[in-house]
């Protein structure tokens, strides 16, 4: 079973996007698990996401069993270039 972490703020339009391309793989994937971590107002998980994804501060910061993505443009390419479903479908 994939474990996908995504850390995210509230109305922040590309953590949307990302977190409907999950939601679109979770229909090939039943046992696919996302994890969101809202981190609006929460200084220690917004220092925990930056340190967990060397330095990276914008939002989405997506990890799939615990392996570093990136955010949403990565996310996108992943799936573009037809690798999303290989990196959920290893675990």
């Amino acid at each position: 079973m994939a474990t996908v972490e995504i850390y995210t703020k509230a109305y922040c339009p590309y953590c949307m996007r990302a977190k409907g391309l999950l939601a679109e793989k979770s229909a090939s994937f039943p046992n696919l698990t996302v994890e969101e971590i809202k981190i609006d107002g929460d200084m220690a998980l917004r220092e925990a996401m930056i340190t967990r994804s060397n330095g990276n501060f914008t939002v989405p910061q997506i990890f799939i069993d615990n392996e570093h993505v990136g955010g949403c443009d990565q996310l996108v390419s992943l799936e573009m270039q037809n690798n999303l479903d290989t990196l959920l479908a290893k675990a």
